[in-house]
């Protein structure tokens, strides 16, 4: 059995990313993810990689843009307001069609906000990252262990699909420690990018890399592929766990930090008679819609509970097609919701 190692989140992530051939990393400081970037900056160096702080959050993710589009696996990391100024880079990067690992421990906002957790950055991580039509593969873990797993599930998903992902997670989980079982070491340059501008030696074509089209027309199909690929993310990664779903009548709907609050909650509930269960999106894009859709065949009650003023709600009701009511509990500007608090919103349900 593999051995489990006492790690805090930031750097689990950080190690994780290592473990899935992460060897190109371009940061820039900022609280709750910053060590994150301290723990790229020590094993980089002895790894032969990249650690490179850059002068501005601008400058580090479009240098994950010329890294990807170089053919290696590459990644940065940084916390609210960092990913809304990265917002450009990450647009420029799925109109080339670059694969890319974006880490994002969120923090209360708007603005500098606070520095405590928060899960206001759904919106901008699912429908409004940049501008332009596009998307990109969204994931929400809500343990330490979880944060290593789907690293590498992002590094590969990413590639399969040629799109960048992102790690949402947030303060609680980035500076809590937990211990975790790291993956075996994967070979990154194991998987060939025909596409790379790595030199073509040549052997090959000129390969480019770009998102600039003058012609409407090339544009527009070009765009209409990319949404082509994006119906069979839709139709092949919804994630969702599901927990005391079958008999429930009311399903409380959480992700990340919430969902372990939710938990508490619904096993409090049903100490109490109530019939409560819990779905938790694991993939917040593409939304786990057909697990919600089928509980919503039997669930009289669905509770959206977060750490915001309402952001994921709206994609529950969309995704249950508005059959069954959908109430919703939140706390924001870094307040954690409480296991009581939430069974007490269950208790007003029932």
């Amino acid at each position: 059995m593999a051995e489990k190692v006492l790690m805090k989140g930031n750097e689990a992530l950080a190690e994780a990313a290592i473990q899935a051939g992460c060897r190109h990393f371009f940061g820039y400081p900022i609280t709750p993810q910053t060590e994150l970037a301290a723990y790229m900056a020590k094993r980089m160096p002895k790894l032969g990689g990249t650690y490179l702080q850059a002068e501005s959050e601008l400058a580090a993710v479009n240098m994950v843009l010329g890294a990807a589009a170089a053919g290696v696996r590459a990644m940065t990391s940084s916390s609210s307001p960092g990913v809304s100024l990265k917002g450009e880079g990450i647009s420029y990067m799925a109109g080339s069609d670059l694969p890319a690992v974006i880490i994002n421990v969120q923090r209360g906002g708007p603005g500098l906000g606070g520095i405590q957790p928060s899960q206001a950055d759904y919106w901008q991580a699912t429908k409004a990252l940049g501008h332009g039509d596009f998307q990109i593969l969204v994931f929400a873990p809500s343990t330490v262990q979880e944060m290593v797993d789907l690293v590498a599930l992002a590094f590969d998903r990413a590639d399969e699909y040629r799109m960048p992902a992102m790690i949402l997670a947030d303060g609680m989980l980035g500076q809590m420690m937990e211990p975790v079982v790291l993956p075996e070491a994967h070979d990154a340059a194991a998987h060939e990018k025909p596409w790379a501008a790595s030199g073509h030696k040549n052997e090959r074509k000129h390969n480019i890399v770009n998102s600039l089209y003058l012609t409407p027309n090339a544009l527009e199909s070009l765009v209409v592929e990319r949404y082509q690929r994006y119906e069979k993310v839709k139709q092949n990664e919804q994630r969702a766990e599901e927990y005391l779903v079958e008999d429930a009548d009311v399903v409380v709907v959480a992700y990340g930090a919430s969902s372990r609050v939710a938990r508490s909650a619904v096993n409090k509930a049903r100490e109490k008679g109530i019939k409560a269960g819990l779905i938790r999106p694991i993939t917040l894009w593409p939304f786990p819609t057909d697990t919600l859709k089928k509980a919503a065949g039997h669930v009289k009650q669905f509770l959206t509970v977060e750490m915001s003023m309402g952001q994921m709600v709206d994609d529950v009701r969309l995704a249950v097609e508005c059959k069954v009511p959908v109430s919703f509990f939140g706390r924001t500007g870094g307040v954690i919701p409480t296991p009581k608090e939430v069974l007490g919103e269950i208790e007003k349900l029932v």
